[in-house]
C-alpha cells in the first residue's frame, strides 16, 4: 500500500522557500518518528519561491489606479493576499523594474478549482482597464523605458546565455 498527501505553504515576505523547507521537513520527519511506524516517509519539496510584495505608491501603481477608478467608478482598494506568481519576483529581480499584476476577475471566480468561472462583464472590463492603463502610463512625467539613457550591452555581452534578462536591466525608475 501507499500512501500520499500534498499540501502548500503561503510564504510571506522576508521568509525563505529553501529554510521553510528545512524546518518543515525537520518537524515532519520528527513527529512521524514519534508514531513508531515501521513505514518509510519521503518528502519533496515540487517547487519553493520567495513571497513578492510591490510598492502601491509606484508611478506604475498611480497609472493602474486611475485606470480601475475610471473603469469602475471607484478607487480601487489595495488588499495583499497570497499566491503562487514566483515569474514576478524573476522579471522584477532580472529587469530590475517594477511588476504590476492587475487583477480582473470576482472573489468568486473560484481560482484554479474544478468550476473556476470568468463573467464576460469582467472580461469586457479587464480590457478597458488596460487600454486606460496604457493611456494612463503615456501621459506619466518621467524617466520611461524608452527614453532610457543608460549604457546598453555590448553585441558580445548580449551573445552571453541568459543576456536578454540583463538587457532591459537599467537605472530608470520604470
Amino acid at each position: 500500500a501507499k500512501v500520499i498527501g500534498k499540501f502548500s505553504l503561503r510564504l510571506v515576505p522576508d521568509q525563505d522557500p529553501k529554510r521553510i523547507e528545512q524546518v518543515v521537513t525537520s518537524h515532519l520527519e520528527k513527529e512521524f518518528a514519534k508514531t513508531g511506524s515501521p513505514n518509510i516517509m519521503t518528502i519533496d519539496m515540487l517547487h519553493g519561491a520567495k513571497a513578492w510584495l510591490s510598492d502601491p505608491g509606484h508611478p506604475n501603481y498611480q497609472a493602474a489606479a486611475k485606470a480601475v477608478e475610471k473603469v469602475y467608478g471607484q478607487t480601487p482598494d489595495y488588499t495583499r493576499e497570497g499566491g503562487s506568481i514566483p515569474i514576478t519576483s524573476c522579471i522584477e529581480d532580472n529587469t530590475g523594474m517594477n511588476v504590476l499584476l492587475l487583477p480582473v476577475g470576482a472573489c468568486d471566480d473560484m481560482a484554479h478549482s474544478q468550476n473556476e468561472k470568468f463573467n464576460c462583464e469582467n472580461l469586457v472590463k479587464a480590457i478597458k482597464v488596460l487600454g486606460l492603463y496604457l493611456h494612463e502610463l503615456a501621459e506619466m512625467k518621467g524617466p520611461k523605458p524608452s527614453s532610457c539613457r543608460c549604457i546598453a550591452l555590448t553585441d558580445e555581452e548580449l551573445m552571453v546565455p541568459g543576456a536578454f534578462l540583463k538587457g532591459f536591466r537599467c537605472k530608470c525608475e520604470m
